[in-house]
């Protein structure tokens, strides 16, 4: 049975953002993490800080495609340089593919921001992302003055 993404779908996905305290939800289109292909809508909010990580041992691609909204992507070297960003957005830049092994983080620009990502599966808690050391991990006090640097360098 096809399932649509509707505005409907995005909204509701939106509001569950707005009330997590991480400031993002996910919804799973596959049906087992074990699919070779892990698809999902990912709602992010402003604020909503996702540590610096790459897909290695095993191997992934990533894909966001944007659905609604504005989303920094940024990559960064193996020191924690920011090397190059790319701005998702409604007119020019609609999507972005990470090969595997690239750092990298995502940042709302934009409330009620939705990204579609693909991403090689399957998916294990255990190996799916490698955190970078050089960045404070998720709930560390130091979050928001890491994001306020990254924003400092893409928004120059």
């Amino acid at each position: 049975m096809p399932e649509f993404i509707t505005a409907k779908v995005l909204n509701a996905l939106c509001n569950e953002a707005k009330e997590s305290a991480r400031l993002r939800k996910n919804y799973n289109y596959h049906s087992s993490f074990n699919d070779p292909i892990n698809r999902m809508l990912n709602a992010i909010e402003p604020g909503s800080y996702v540590q610096p990580h790459k897909h290695e041992n095993p191997d992934k691609r990533e894909v966001f495609l944007l659905l609604k909204g504005m989303l920094a992507v940024v990559f960064f070297d193996n020191e924690g340089q920011i090397t190059e960003h790319v701005v998702l957005d409604k007119e020019e830049n609609f999507g972005v593919e990470i090969p595997p092994s690239v750092w990298h983080t995502i940042i709302a620009l934009e409330p009620e921001t939705v990204v579609y990502e693909i991403k090689d599966g399957p998916y294990s808690p255990a190996d799916d992302k490698n955190f970078a050391a050089w960045a404070p991990k998720e709930g560390e006090a130091d979050c928001e003055e890491y994001m306020k640097k990254i924003f400092d360098v893409i928004l120059k």
